[in-house]
């Protein structure tokens, strides 16, 4: 597993205490990897969201458009998503 420094102002180190302390989390890492496991979710569900805001405005559209054009303009969403 790689390793990552961070650095947080105090009150932030003290809230990831606190947590830890309350036995929320076992350590600091564990803290964070929860929040990121969080944020992939949420972008995630921002990508169906995505998808179905693409379709929508397809089927409103006074002109057709190619299922290829909507899945490259989905797809370049998701690829910046990712970057």
């Amino acid at each position: 597993m790689a390793s990552m420094n961070i650095s947080l102002p105090d009150p932030m180190r003290d809230w990831v205490q606190r947590r830890i302390d309350d036995g929320d989390y076992a350590s600091a890492s564990d803290y964070v990897r929860d929040l990121i496991r969080h944020d992939q979710e949420q972008a995630r569900q921002l990508s169906v969201a995505d998808i179905r805001r693409s379709i929508a405005e397809s089927r409103a559209g006074a002109t057709t458009t190619s299922a290829d054009a909507v899945f490259d303009r989905i797809e370049a969403r998701l690829q910046a998503m990712v970057e």
